[in-house]
């Protein structure tokens, strides 16, 4: 039974995620800070493993991949944690909102990665696959967003220094941007945009995601898809305005 690990569990992309890699049989450790809510998931499928722990805690990080791998192989990480924290211009975004979308979006995706390398450096055959969650706002700003757009241009680098690292280890870096995939967190911001009179946001089943990175963690370690966009295609995201 291959294992992943996937961060972020609890809700959104990273239950839908949980759900389709459990579905088809995977060993899956879902962490997230709320446990009650990763009861939930968990409830009735025996390849559930419930780790709550914040990923901003390297400790709790590394207990838990310390008990993952107790149980056996460790095939992929999917780095999923992030947050989005107030949208304000820039001279008004609180330095909190900013420190706490760095310790998340970035250092937990570090801390979580370190963990996950060192497991699948030593493990017997070694190798793997750490896929981290990236965003179109890793390419393109949305207003407002100073926090999240730099903290995902800082994702695609790590990726990057993953991919280039692991080679020697076997071990592969990817990263999927997703644009608009539709969860609370975006059906909470396309009701805001409606009250202000504006057009919502064009949206995606978030079933498309979780085929998606289910396919780029099925890969055999000789092949890897480094970079994937994924998005609603009405999305004005190319093109010149």
């Amino acid at each position: 039974m291959k294992g992943i690990v996937i961060t972020g569990a609890s809700s959104g992309i990273g239950r839908a995620c949980a759900e389709r890699f459990l579905q088809a049989g995977w060993r899956v450790g879902l962490v997230a800070r709320r446990a009650e809510a990763l009861e939930v998931i968990a409830a009735g499928q025996p390849g559930a493993e419930i780790l709550p722990a914040d990923v901003t805690d390297d400790a709790a990080v590394d207990a838990v991949f310390t008990r993952f791998a107790a149980g056996g192989r460790l095939d992929c990480l999917f780095n999923n944690a992030g947050i989005f924290t107030p949208a304000a211009p820039l001279d008004e975004i609180a330095v909190a909102d900013w420190r706490r979308a760095v310790d998340v979006n970035l250092t937990g995706m570090f801390l979580c990665a370190r963990a996950a390398f060192g497991t699948m450096r030593r493990q017997d055959p070694r190798g793997g696959r750490i896929i981290n969650n990236g965003s179109v706002s890793a390419h393109v700003p949305r207003p407002g967003a100073a926090p999240y757009t730099a903290t995902k241009h800082g994702v695609t680098g790590l990726t990057r220094q993953i991919a280039l690292d692991g080679r020697d280890h076997d071990i592969c870096g990817s990263q999927i941007d997703i644009g608009n995939a539709e969860t609370d967190m975006l059906r909470a911001l396309a009701a805001k945009a409606e009250a202000r009179g504006e057009v919502p946001p064009p949206m995606m089943d978030v079933a498309h995601v979780a085929e998606a990175v289910l396919a780029m963690a099925a890969l055999p370690l000789t092949a890897n898809v480094l970079f994937q966009t994924l998005m609603a295609p009405k999305m004005p995201f190319v093109g010149r305005g």
